[in-house]
């Protein structure tokens, strides 16, 4: 996609060069090389799997997660999502030397029941052999409200329909209603783990019998393992969506989507859908491997997140369930226009990549295809760039599939994708200066090799254009 050089562009960029240098002294307009928000980069905590991170009404956000070790339960919180990458970790509980919680404690997650701080995980006994995996759900309940002070200690055992593997439980409210979701192997159904949904009587009982969400038979929920496990509630758009992990943890593992009306009688099998092909996977253009587990939160504006974790490679030694290298990663959950959540991929190692739309075209989006650039609508992952930090208050911009490349104008005045190691030869140019206007919403990247010039979306292709010309604003998403 080209654009004409002329001494009339350049003349006009060099008249909107004073413009431009005074309104980024102004308080509406501001020059930076990295987004202001969220300043989240992946992954966000190393080593911790099976991440939950929720905000809570006290303005915390708190972060509990599997050990490599498997031997503790802990927690973290920050005001922000980025800020629990440096926070400080408590172990709030450890297994014992012997008994039935001796040995594995996977998943924890973090809930508040009737003003109590209770903490669900599961756990077999030590020793060894196959009595290793007898994984039961257990509870544990802090004294105290703050739960990163008080002292924990074991509530008991959950108590499901049979005393069979089951792991992996989650807690939502719906219509008045506390609702439990677990993953268990039920007698006489040949699967490792299905998905279960029922009432909550007390924090370890039912209020009714459950009901059977979901069984593993399609082809990618059931390579390596017959595996429904680790549900995640989201309640959206006026439906009910539940995520669950599928297959072996090694780079098989993927995120499958239950969906059901919110206003549906949501005990009855019958109200759920189930996606025929998995939501969520690995990635080999972004290096994330085997993502899953995950759970939900919202970020510091309000934008729902996703939190997961991943590898960064593929290859494992031994059994995936003793790598340590399950990272928590954070992303951007978007919606399709149908309402449903659109995961997009794995978005791999650094900053969070954003969107650019053309301010007089929303809905079409600065995107990629076929190692092109352009502008349109797009599948999301193809729309997706992240700014990557010159140090000298410029930057390059890096789609997330080609993460390799950077968006470029060539000497001859063509925008391409090109590799970085070739970028900076021949003239070309992938900096710009990231000028934000308002709340940073509203952005302008100027061309720093084209002095009062800018990236913009002019007669339906990508152009340079005058700073301050209207063609050259871009919404942030």
């Amino acid at each position: 996609m080209s654009f004409t050089l002329s001494r009339r562009v350049f003349a006009a960029g060099a008249a909107c060069l004073p413009v431009a240098c005074l309104g980024a002294r102004s308080d509406a307009l501001r020059t930076s090389a990295v987004p202001r928000a969220p300043a989240i980069s992946n992954p966000l905590v190393k080593n911790r799997a099976d991440a939950q991170i929720f905000l809570n009404d006290d303005g915390y956000y708190y972060m509990t997660g599997s050990v490599p070790e498997y031997d503790r339960l802990v927690l973290r919180r920050s005001r922000t999502i980025a800020g629990l990458t440096e926070a400080e970790e408590r172990v709030l509980w450890r297994h014992g030397d012997t008994g039935p919680l001796s040995g594995f404690i996977w998943a924890p997650e973090l809930h508040r029941i009737d003003g109590r701080w209770h903490m669900y995980f599961a756990a077999g006994p030590s020793g060894g052999g196959e009595d290793v995996f007898r994984i039961r759900t257990y509870a544990v309940i802090c004294d105290g409200p703050d739960p990163m002070t008080g002292n924990w200690k074991v509530l008991g055992e959950f108590q499901t329909p049979w005393d069979s593997f089951n792991l992996d439980s989650t807690m939502f409210r719906h219509r008045g209603t506390r609702y439990f979701v677990w993953a268990q192997r039920e007698p006489g159904i040949e699967t490792n783990s299905n998905l279960y949904i029922a009432p909550l009587a007390t924090p370890l009982t039912l209020g009714a019998e459950p009901t059977r969400l979901t069984v593993p038979t399609l082809d990618w929920e059931i390579r390596g393992f017959k595996v429904n496990e680790a549900p995640a509630v989201l309640e959206r758009n006026g439906r009910l969506f539940i995520t669950y992990s599928a297959s072996a943890t090694d780079d098989r593992y993927c995120l499958g989507l239950l969906a059901a009306d919110a206003d549906a009688k949501i005990m009855d099998s019958r109200a759920w859908s189930k996606s025929p092909r998995p939501v969520f996977q690995t990635s080999q253009a972004t290096s994330v491997y085997g993502p899953g587990h995950n759970s939900f939160t919202i970020d510091e504006r309000g934008r729902d997140m996703l939190v997961y974790h991943g590898r960064d490679y593929r290859e494992i030694e031994g059994d995936p369930l003793f790598n340590p290298d399950r990272h928590t990663r954070a992303q951007r959950l978007y919606f399709a226009a149908d309402g449903t959540p659109d995961f997009g991929v794995p978005v791999g190692n650094g900053p969070l990549p954003e969107r650019f739309s053309p301010a007089a075209h929303p809905g079409q989006w600065l995107a990629h295809q076929a190692g092109q650039p352009m502008v349109g609508a797009l599948p999301l992952a193809q729309t997706q760039y992240r700014s990557v930090s010159n140090g000298d208050g410029t930057l390059c911009l890096s789609p997330i599939l080609l993460r390799d490349h950077h968006l470029t104008v060539t000497s001859d005045g063509y925008f391409r994708l090109i590799p970085v190691a070739d970028a900076e030869a021949d003239g070309q140019s992938t900096r710009f200066r990231r000028r934000e206007h308002g709340d940073g919403s509203m952005i302008t990247l100027d061309m720093p090799a084209f002095p009062g010039m800018a990236l913009a979306y002019a007669n339906g292709k990508l152009a340079i254009a005058p700073s301050k010309d209207a063609t050259s604003k871009w919404l942030v998403d």
